[in-house]
């Protein structure tokens, strides 16, 4: 599995959305299921997926799909 299929299969597993929806411009409050909650629970996804541990500040800028691919391509993981 690449890491853009990682990265939707984490949403699909927290949020139980279709993949479709799963594009950059998919943000934090603009998609009903991506509440607080779920926003700990994809971090948690993300962390085990990809073996890495993202500080508070990464956690905080996870706004969109966009911004979580940023993320984690400073953590080297091309997305």
């Amino acid at each position: 599995m690449d890491n853009l299929a990682k990265l939707k299969q984490a949403f699909i597993e927290v949020m139980k959305i279709d993949a479709e929806r799963i594009t950059d411009t998919l943000a934090y409050g603009e998609c009903p299921e991506w509440d607080s909650l779920a926003h700990m629970a994809l971090v948690a996804e993300l962390e085990n997926a990809f073996g890495l541990m993202l500080d508070t500040e990464d956690i905080i800028a996870m706004s969109s799909v966009a911004e979580i691919r940023r993320i984690l391509g400073r953590q080297g993981v091309a997305v």
